[in-house]
């Protein structure tokens, strides 16, 4: 079962995320003081596991904080509602990396109700990921309808981690899909570089064209050569994807194995190594002489000395810190620390932000593009000033 795989662990407990490769020293050294210019203020605590905050584009203000448990949290003026928005707990799994971990709502959410979770469940002794749509109930708009459920896909998955779990609809107005390879540890199943499994891949489907769903028409392999719904494939455990709000720039931290984490901006049709490389070197030895015909190489990339497990955030676009304007805010769920990512030329360079000692699990944005952490004690912070 382990064949490399190594869990993170906090100081006092384990905690089921994201499982990379690699050994693990129990606690990572007393961080730094912040680099002035940004910081953390708290926003929130008492929740339990988040895994992801997304604010709809309705008006209301309200956060929605996953909860790898199973429910969905509301955060409004403030404060947490009592009732949760979604509890679908009975339904699903939480082993391991596994449980609710993703939200998506539709670009017309304020009038259609629809909103999509993806969780993960076990039927007859088969481990499954699922994506599912829900409607908003007409009685309450901060309570989901737990029985207008309806499956979109599902996903046979071989172990109980590397589950990838975000959700996102795209500039163009399709859902994208993150899947990670399955699980374990080295990819046994090949699937990262396996085109006709969805696993280890960046799926994109249209909700609105047919039920289930419909295949946008310019996916790579409408014409065949392998699942029609894959967008970009070679992926090992895309924790966190998101879209430049402004360039429409789709970027996506991919969690290493034993070695390297990495930092990709993903394209229609693009093969992105796993396991072939890890970051920008060959696997399992980053010295050999691997082929690399074809394959995209990450933007960044860093050593476990770092960090051991990259969160993907977003393209700061807020006004409250004018000079992270343009820049990728990314984490590391291990070390705790929180870089930003600029472009100059044709190379992107990495720089320290914060070393906040927190286990950061996810990042958020609001419709102003102001930047929110979550840590997964508990805690939601912000990007402050």
């Amino acid at each position: 079962m382990r064949s490399g795989l190594r869990p993170l662990i906090l100081v006092t407990a384990l905690l089921p995320l994201l499982a990379c490769g690699g050994s693990y020293s129990s606690a990572p050294p007393p961080p730094p003081p912040p680099p002035s210019g940004a910081t953390l203020t708290q926003v929130v605590s008492g929740l339990t596991s988040p895994v992801d905050l997304q604010q709809p584009d309705d008006g209301s203000g309200r956060f929605f904080i996953v909860e790898q448990s199973g429910t969905i949290r509301i955060l409004q003026n403030g404060s947490l509602r009592l009732t949760p928005f979604l509890n679908i707990t009975s339904r699903i799994t939480t082993a391991t990396e596994m449980g609710l971990l993703g939200v998506a709502f539709h670009p017309n959410f304020a009038t259609s109700g629809r909103f999509y979770v993806n969780y993960d469940r076990t039927v007859a002794g088969q481990f499954q990921t699922v994506i599912a749509e829900f409607q908003v109930s007409l009685a309450d708009s901060n309570q989901a309808d737990p029985n207008s459920e309806r499956i979109v896909l599902t996903v046979n998955q071989p172990f109980d981690n590397h589950k990838g779990g975000q959700l996102a609809f795209g500039p163009d107005g399709f859902l994208y899909i993150g899947l990670g390879d399955g699980g374990s540890g080295g990819d046994p199943f090949g699937n990262g570089q396996n085109t006709n499994t969805r696993l280890g891949k960046m799926l994109r489907i249209d909700v609105d064209g047919a039920l289930p769903f419909a295949i946008p028409p310019s996916n790579p392999f409408v014409g065949g050569g392998g699942l029609p719904e894959i967008y970009a494939y070679g992926l090992r455990n895309p924790w966190r994807f998101s879209f430049d709000r402004t360039a429409g720039t789709l970027f996506v931290a991919d969690v290493g194995q034993d070695r390297y984490e990495e930092i990709d901006i993903l394209q229609n049709g693009k093969n992105y190594g796993w396991k072939t490389m890890e970051g920008m070197h060959c696997y399992p030895d980053p010295l050999s002489n691997c082929n690399m015909t074809g394959l995209t190489l990450p933007i960044a990339e860093y050593d476990h000395s770092e960090g051991e497990a990259v969160i993907g955030g977003y393209v700061y676009r807020g006004s409250a810190i004018p000079g992270l304007v343009g820049s990728y805010i990314l984490g590391d769920f291990v070390s705790g620390k929180i870089w930003r990512l600029t472009q100059s030329g044709s190379t992107w360079q990495r720089t320290l932000l914060v070393s906040s000692g927190r286990p950061i699990s996810s990042f958020g944005q609001d419709a102003a593009g102001e930047l929110y952490v979550l840590d997964y004690n508990g805690t939601v912070l912000k990007l402050t000033p």
